[in-house]
């Protein structure tokens, strides 16, 4: 019997073994309780060994740093091992009450059910586990929950893994890791074109062009290159993010141009992971994120519950490298390229993802000067050149500095 099909099977049974206290409230047809978040969707994404659960909500949901409690498997109940999140304030009803297949070797499938008249109860069915990430986003309000398993082959021989901690799954540390896959987002795309600059032009055709003669640059270079996306299309961010961790990428690039009201503002700004309260900072993070400037606290408070010193600083190094190439060599092919720094920032779109990251503001589509120059092949080709050059110091660098316990800045290991 194909798995899906299996799984369907199985929660026919576990339907029929629900408590009567979660099987009341609807037998007695009580009414939805009011003042309840309501579930809109849930999506998932899968991949070797990789798999998100994106519960998305029509407001915030307060939950804990990590909610998520495993179950071992009970093959006299027929129950695998198991992950479930309760989830209190919030109504499905017997939306979910069919569970969603999702049968990719590693999950089983996604149940979402109403255990009592104010808490529904979400159940990830795991065909292999070696940890999980947790967190909540905001605009839409969701919950992401990431799921990784140890490749197949390699089950039977690999020590147990520590399975609070997804870097622990079979990847190395930071501080160990080779540089060798680059993964690249242009940012928007689609029905979403970023910021529309001087004489119409849009930010995501801006994004993918420089994008793509960034990946012939890193090609060169030996380097391997994955893109988010090479054509005009949409994706959201769980997408982007869950391309690059399914990819096993070493580093993640998010590719953007920026906009003002101030039409005299221009020039380029390199990102990395950090918590920041500086006025631009966050209304560029609001921006890219797509939530108001208002929410970048909540963004924040995020981040706070999230491990990210480790990637945080590498990022640090990373956003270093390509920032000293891409200005310098910039600056030795035009004369009035305007450089406005490293910044860090919370966007989304790098702290969603476990590898050094940094985001590239190539300018502002709404300056004439970078508008025009944004506009040139030639120009976007010297900048991926450097971006390109960039990588290739900050590859062969950080190993040796890496072996030394040593950041760029002189600081001490991690």
């Amino acid at each position: 019997m194909p798995r899906v099909r299996r799984y369907a099977a199985r929660n026919v049974i576990r339907r029929l073994r629900l408590s009567l206290l979660c099987l009341l409230p609807f037998l007695l047809g009580v009414d939805r309780p009011p003042g309840l978040v309501d579930v809109r969707e849930i999506r998932t994404w899968s991949y070797a060994d990789y798999t998100r659960v994106v519960v998305e909500f029509d407001q915030e949901v307060e939950l804990e740093a990590d909610p998520t409690v495993p179950l071992s498997a009970n093959p006299a109940a027929g129950m695998p091992e198991r992950l479930y999140i309760d989830l209190p304030g919030v109504w499905v009803g017997r939306r979910y009450t069919e569970g969603v297949p999702v049968g990719d070797g590693l999950l089983q499938g996604v149940r979402l059910r109403q255990n009592t008249r104010t808490l529904s109860r979400l159940v990830v069915d795991l065909d292999r586990y070696a940890g999980h990430r947790f967190f909540t986003l905001r605009s839409p309000d969701r919950l992401v929950l990431d799921v990784y398993g140890e490749p197949q082959k390699k089950r039977a021989s690999a020590p147990p893994a520590n399975k609070s901690d997804p870097q622990s799954k079979s990847r190395l540390s930071m501080a160990t890791r080779l540089l060798s896959t680059v993964v690249i987002d242009p940012g928007h795309g689609g029905r979403d074109p970023g910021a529309v600059g001087i004489g119409g032009i849009h930010e995501k055709d801006v994004n993918l062009k420089l994008a793509l003669l960034l990946k012939k640059r890193l090609e060169a270079r030996a380097f391997e290159v994955v893109l988010t996306r090479e054509d005009d299309r949409y994706l959201n961010l769980e997408e982007r993010t869950a391309i690059a961790e399914s990819a096993k990428g070493d580093v993640f690039i998010s590719i953007h141009s920026n906009a003002s009201d101030n039409r005299k503002l221009r020039g380029i700004e390199v990102y990395y992971l950090d918590q920041d309260d500086d006025r631009h900072n966050v209304e560029v993070a609001a921006r890219e994120n797509g939530v108001k400037p208002g929410q970048v606290d909540q963004l924040q408070k995020t981040l706070a519950r999230l491990r990210v010193a480790e990637a945080s600083r590498h990022s640090r190094d990373l956003a270093t490298y390509v920032h000293g190439d891409l200005t310098r060599g910039l600056a030795q092919n035009y004369s009035n390229v305007s450089d406005l720094g490293i910044k860090t920032g919370p966007f989304y779109v790098l702290f969603m993802s476990s590898m050094p990251s940094i985001l590239v503001e190539a300018g502002f589509l709404t300056n004439p000067k970078d508008a025009k120059q944004l506009s040139d092949d030639r120009y976007l080709d010297v900048m991926a050149a450097q971006i390109a050059a960039g990588l290739g110091h900050y590859r062969n660098r950080a190993p040796k500095r890496a072996a030394r316990g040593e950041g760029l800045s002189g600081e001490g290991g991690l």
